[in-house]
């Protein structure tokens, strides 16, 4: 019972972390979205099936409270948490994967985040990246291309940048928080 209680606190706590991220990111019209830095955290601790909680999580309140557009990015936060849980210990072990680690997680979102931009909105969004969208399309490049063109450059920033954040925190977490959250973290980790 303690070790679901704590597990579901850090589980909520992971989702505010990308609230505010995303709420930062939004109010300053940053090009990039800060949105998934909990969901990256989570998915590294606790493995792909709850690392997509956050994301969701924050998907739906991030809706109700700050951004219109965010309950039809759920996906893409999804895709972040699979893919985070699936390959952030190969990142953890050989940090040089890093830039590698971070194209890998942000692929499928940006598949899925482009998709959901040009059909859903046309192209624009609350997003500061919005901005070079618009821009990119008004020196003659096909929507389409522009949106994707942006994604994928603002995304794996955003991913490489909370990716670098996580693996410092990652590293300097107690070993008795995977311990008490039930979680293996592999001993080839935690050297």
């Amino acid at each position: 019972m303690k070790t679901k209680t704590k597990l579901i606190c850090f589980l909520a706590l992971c989702g505010v972390v990308n609230i505010i991220g995303s709420t930062i990111a939004l109010f300053l019209h940053l090009p990039i979205y800060l949105d998934t830095l909990g969901t990256i955290l989570a998915a590294a601790i606790t493995g792909p099936i709850y690392g997509m909680i956050p994301g969701l999580l924050s998907g739906f309140i991030g809706f109700l409270t700050t951004d219109p557009f965010a309950l039809y990015y759920i996906p893409v936060q999804l895709a972040v948490g699979i893919m985070t849980g699936l390959i952030f210990s190969r990142i953890y072990q050989k940090k040089r994967f890093l830039p590698l680690g971070a194209a890998a997680i942000t692929l499928p979102g940006t598949i899925l985040s482009s998709i959901i931009t040009v059909l859903l909105f046309g192209g624009i969004t609350s997003s500061g990246s919005s901005l070079f969208v618009q821009l990119f399309h008004q020196f003659g490049l096909n929507l389409t291309f522009s949106v994707v063109l942006v994604q994928l450059f603002t995304d794996y920033l955003d991913r490489f940048l909370a990716l670098t954040i996580v693996l410092l925190v990652y590293s300097s977490m107690p070993k008795t928080l995977f311990h008490d959250l039930r979680i293996r973290k592999k001993s080839s980790l935690s050297s």
